[in-house]
């Protein structure tokens, strides 16, 4: 008998404990640096790349995943008998859930096995909805449940962060509503958040350590009155003030879970060096 397996792109950046123990699918965005193409977090990691970065004079571009481990990813689920839910990354953001289509379309038979569902975000956002729908799978749950399950967590679920610059969301044309902040002081940092699949300027704070302290109230605003909550950073090479945020949100909230994680290299390139926010899933 075929259990429900679950596929995700790297972007949700899953840590390596939770792919393992669900048996999660990861399928890898692409880096462009120049001439060389990397798989994202397989290539090049989140350390090698932002030390690169200080001293790069061609900055990298990205690219969705291919259709080809679309397929591959998709067919080796199926020719083991399992059904497969694919959760990917915003449409708005990035061409992965048309990389993931075509992947499905091009398989020569099991196709019906194969359901693909957009989260509307990234990070751990979209790994909240991955991992709900792949804690219910391990409990037997079936196809038609997991993506139910997973548009619920979508539901549920958000992100917000605080970047040091909007220069590399602009540059990436990932901006979104935040375009209307360019040109503001420099000093003032924008809180931004994933709405409808984009991203959106919420607030502008004076310092990063209000904005650090806004974020945190916010994500207690999101998800009062709802149990269980589950927290998670998202955080490029700011390590140190990302774990420290996750802490004070966990105690401010109560969290029952949370999760340290980064942000790939693919996503990294997006929102730049000093990015730090929190996604949150509440309410299951």
């Amino acid at each position: 008998m075929g259990k429900v397996s679950i596929v995700t792109d790297s972007t949700a950046y899953l840590p390596a404990e939770y792919v393992e123990q669900y048996g999660i699918t990861v399928t890898p965005q692409v880096l462009i640096w120049g001439e060389q193409t990397y798989e994202d977090g397989i290539d090049i990691k989140p350390d090698e790349f932002y030390q690169r970065l200080k001293s790069a004079k061609v900055m990298p571009t990205t690219s969705q995943v291919s259709i080809s481990n679309m397929k591959k990813a998709f067919e080796t689920q199926v020719e083991q008998g399992n059904e497969v839910l694919g959760i990917f990354i915003s449409s708005k953001l990035s061409g992965t859930i048309q990389s993931a289509l075509q992947g499905r379309e091009s398989l020569e038979k099991g196709r019906e096995k194969v359901d693909i569902v957009d989260s509307n975000s990234t990070a751990m956002a979209m790994g909240f909805q991955v991992l709900a729908a792949a804690r219910a799978a391990a409990a037997g749950a079936s196809l038609a449940e997991c993506k139910a399950l997973a548009d619920h967590a979508r539901q549920n679920s958000g992100v917000y962060f605080v970047v040091d610059t909007l220069e590399f969301l602009h540059r990436g044309g990932r901006i979104g509503g935040a375009q209307r902040l360019l040109g503001t002081a420099l000093n003032l940092k924008p809180i931004l958040a994933l709405q409808d699949g984009k991203v959106e300027a919420m607030e502008r704070i004076r310092t990063k350590a209000k904005a650090m302290d806004r974020l945190i109230e916010i994500i207690g605003e999101q998800t009062h009155g709802k149990t269980p909550v589950r927290l998670a950073t998202l955080h490029a090479n700011a390590a140190e003030e990302a774990r420290e945020t996750l802490t004070r949100a966990a105690q401010h909230v109560g969290a029952s879970e949370s999760i340290f994680t980064s942000v790939s290299p693919v996503v990294g390139a997006h929102t730049g060096p000093g990015t730090v926010g929190i996604a949150y899933m509440a309410g299951l």
